[in-house]
């Protein structure tokens, strides 16, 4: 079996590159394991690569070195491949994903802990043929997490963050017209967001939907009506922390298999964020993927370490 280290040299902050590979190497020495290192050199690298190992048939173990970003690439490269499975050790910013594992996060920081431990199946997204491990963020969410990236390059870390907030908050209005499609009802409103989730977690720790489940074949979908500014500042907070249930006068969360958005005549490009990944579109379509990404981790860990236990009603 190959073991494949990916790493993203520019996750992060600084180039980690050379640590990664001597851990890559202390683990086949330890081991007598046949361990390689691949480096990404652009944007979209880590998909290709991934992609190309799995398109060999060879059974494949693959340590994403990266931030969530890196990890979206990945999953989207080896998606469906039952020979492929992938797991990540932190390098990001973030690092939303993990998070869902509540404790055993950290162990994930350490190959040791990784490279005998169990693979299990993921559910995936599907967001207009493009694959999402956690969630697809459409609306002032998605739009604050595309201008980071962009302001990046003006400022780092905090800076960039706080930056995008004020321009997309202060200065921009909250919410966009959308016709919203749920398994055939059709809504058409001012949507502040609209997000579909399989995992918990995104934005630096919001929390959404705290029984979303990555395993179940089930999707959770909520979606938060526009409102004034200051109303939506105040009830964020909630937003964030999983009890959107105290506001439903303004959100919704659903279990609809198939969501599709569509921007009315004179609105802007619905801006969707996936893992972190922005993209620009009219209409976006979400349901679950008909692929599954296989995924390892320590012993005993689970992906719905902190979901919740009780589901609540669909429609809240």
């Amino acid at each position: 079996m190959k073991h494949v280290f990916l790493i993203n040299p520019r996750a992060g902050k600084g180039d980690r590159a050379a640590r990664l590979q001597a851990m890559a190497k202390r683990l086949a020495a330890a081991h007598g394991l046949e361990v390689s290192c691949l480096l990404t050199d652009r944007p979209g690298a880590a998909e290709s690569l991934a992609r190309a190992l799995a398109e060999t048939g060879e059974p494949l173990r693959l340590y994403v070195c990266g931030g969530d970003g890196t990890l979206h690439e990945a999953a989207n490269g080896i998606a469906g491949y039952s020979n492929a499975a992938m797991t990540v050790i932190p390098a990001g910013t973030g690092n939303d994903f993990l998070k869902n594992f509540g404790p055993d996060a950290a162990k994930f920081a350490d190959p040791e802990n990784l490279w005998d431990g169990p693979d299990f199946p993921l559910d995936l997204i599907d967001c207009s043929g493009r694959l999402c491990l956690t969630i697809a963020c459409s609306g002032i969410d998605a739009r604050i997490a595309d201008s980071v990236h962009r302001y990046g390059r003006l400022l780092s870390g905090r800076g960039s963050y706080l930056l995008s907030v004020a321009v997309n908050f202060l200065f921009k209005p909250i919410g966009r017209r959308w016709q919203v499609e749920l398994d055939g009802e059709t809504i058409e409103d001012d949507f502040a967001l609209v997000s579909m989730c399989n995992g918990r977690y995104y934005g630096g720790g919001s929390m959404p939907v705290p029984q979303a489940r990555m395993d179940d074949g089930v999707l959770e979908t909520i979606l938060v009506k526009n409102v004034p500014k200051a109303t939506f500042a105040r009830l964020f907070p909630a937003y964030s922390a999983g009890d959107c249930w105290k506001f439903p006068h303004i959100a919704r969360v659903v279990t609809a298999r198939q969501v599709s958005i569509t921007a009315c005549p004179g609105e802007e490009d619905i801006v969707t964020c996936l893992d972190g990944e922005s993209m620009r579109s009219q209409s976006v379509t979400l349901r679950l993927a008909d692929r599954q990404v296989n995924f390892f981790g320590p012993a005993g860990c689970s992906p719905n370490a902190t979901a919740q236990e009780a589901r609540r009603p669909a429609n809240v």
